[in-house]
Formats: structure tokens, C-alpha cells, sequence
């Protein structure tokens, strides 16, 4: 994955300014993916695309993550490091894009939900439901093949219960939950880390900080925002301290 210049990242948090969360992470898929298509990304596991996000991540902000939560027992605030090279590592592709499920007499194939299927199905008014109908490959009872329509009224809980449970086993870094131990009170705290939404938050204030820049030298040199933008970080910032410096 190659490191996006600053044009084309300011492109990126422009159209997604006013853009929904979803949208937004399908831009910042597309960052880390430039050879593949929308169509084609919102096809992937959601654990692919997890690990995508903490590369870009990686490779834009460093390895060094800071995350800040409060402690769900006693409320104190908690900071702790993660190291976005460490995720993009552990999670990826899934070993199987299909799982299968047998359990009193069902024998169920479901193919791993990628992000266009979990957009879709949070659209639904039963979530769950949606998704198994987009979802089940084939249904098969006591040796005869189950027909679509109804499906997901007629599948067991226990079954259901089995296909999340498989889907997640497959795809484990479409969840990633961290657990922390309060310093003050030693309770645990769970909490999904929602990949997506940090770094679009940290993608943020970056381009706010750089439009500043931009403002601060084309006032003091005349000089437009692609010759700004053209410069590196480093002699961008050299240039500032010589304004201050005036």
C-alpha cells in the first residue's frame, strides 16, 4: 500500500465531510486499496477491510495508537497505547469465506458477511434476519433441500446461534473488542475499537491543521495550494517557523 500524498487524502475528507460513517469507511478502504473498486470493496470480510484501516493507519499516523476509555465500573478515565503494525498483522483475510453448520438434522452454508452486508441488513428492521437472508448459501433438512422464502423464520435458534457463532470464528477481526483492566479499581471494561471512526477522526485534524498551514503561507509567500501541498512535512514546517519568526 502506498502512502497517499496530501492531495488526494484532502480529497478523500472533503467528499467525506458529508458523508455517513459507512460511507466514510469506504473511502478510507478505498485509500488503502487504490487498484480496487468500491463495488469491489464493500464485498470483503469486514475483517479484511479491519486490518486494511489499521495499515493505512500504520503507514499515514504511525504505529503508536492512543485510545482513551472510561472505566465502566467506577468511571475513571483509562489511556493506554496500541500498535495499529500489531493489528494489521493479526487480523486479514478469513481461511474460509463460507461456513458450514450442522445441528439436529440442519445442515446449513453461509457465506461470511462482507460490509455491503452489514450496511444493508442494519437498514432492515430485524438486522439478523436480513443478514441470514442475504447470507445462507444453501439450507438443507433431514436430507432435503430447504427453499429460500421463510428461511430465516424457519431456522432453529440453536442453528442461528451456531452460524454466529462459526461466522465469528472465521472472521474474528470483524470484532475487535479490547479488554482492559482498570489501574484504579481492577474492574474489566470491554469496548469495540472502531477502526473507521479513529482514524477519520485523526484524518480530520490533520486536514484542518494542514488547510491552516496552507492559509498561513500562501498569506506570507503568495504561493498556491498544490505548491504548498508539494512540499514536505518537514520543510512545510520550516517555513511556518519562519513566518513566526518575522
Amino acid at each position: 500500500m502506498a502512502i497517499t500524498r496530501a492531495t488526494e487524502l484532502l480529497d478523500t475528507w472533503e467528499t467525506g465531510l458529508a458523508q455517513a460513517p459507512s460511507a466514510r469507511a469506504l473511502l478510507l478502504h478505498g485509500v488503502a486499496r487504490p487498484d480496487t473498486g468500491g463495488e469491489k470493496l464493500s464485498t470483503l470480510p469486514v475483517g479484511e477491510r479491519e486490518a486494511d484501516l489499521f495499515a493505512l493507519r500504520r503507514a499515514l499516523f504511525g504505529e503508536r495508537m492512543q485510545v482513551r476509555l472510561a472505566c465502566g465500573t467506577c468511571g475513571e478515565d483509562m489511556e493506554f497505547d496500541l500498535d495499529a503494525g500489531e493489528f494489521a498483522r493479526s487480523l486479514g483475510t478469513p481461511a474460509d469465506s463460507v461456513v458450514r453448520v450442522a445441528e439436529g438434522g440442519w445442515e446449513v452454508e453461509f457465506r461470511v458477511p462482507g460490509v455491503a452486508d452489514l450496511t444493508a441488513a442494519a437498514r432492515h428492521p430485524d438486522a439478523r434476519r436480513a443478514l441470514l437472508a442475504r447470507c445462507v448459501v444453501s439450507v438443507v433438512r433431514d436430507g432435503e433441500a430447504v427453499p429460500a422464502d421463510g428461511l430465516s423464520d424457519a431456522l432453529p435458534e440453536a442453528v442461528q446461534r451456531r452460524l454466529a457463532e462459526a461466522a465469528q470464528a472465521a472472521d474474528p477481526g470483524a470484532d475487535v473488542t479490547l479488554n482492559v483492566s482498570c489501574p484504579e479499581c481492577g474492574a474489566a471494561t470491554r469496548a469495540e475499537l472502531d477502526i473507521a471512526s479513529y482514524l477519520w477522526t485523526e484524518l480530520d485534524a490533520w486536514a484542518r491543521d494542514v488547510l491552516l498551514d496552507v492559509h498561513l503561507l500562501a498569506t506570507a509567500y503568495g504561493w498556491s495550494e498544490p505548491e504548498i501541498l508539494a512540499l514536505s512535512p518537514l520543510r512545510r514546517r520550516y517555513y511556518l517557523e519562519l513566518c513566526a519568526d518575522v
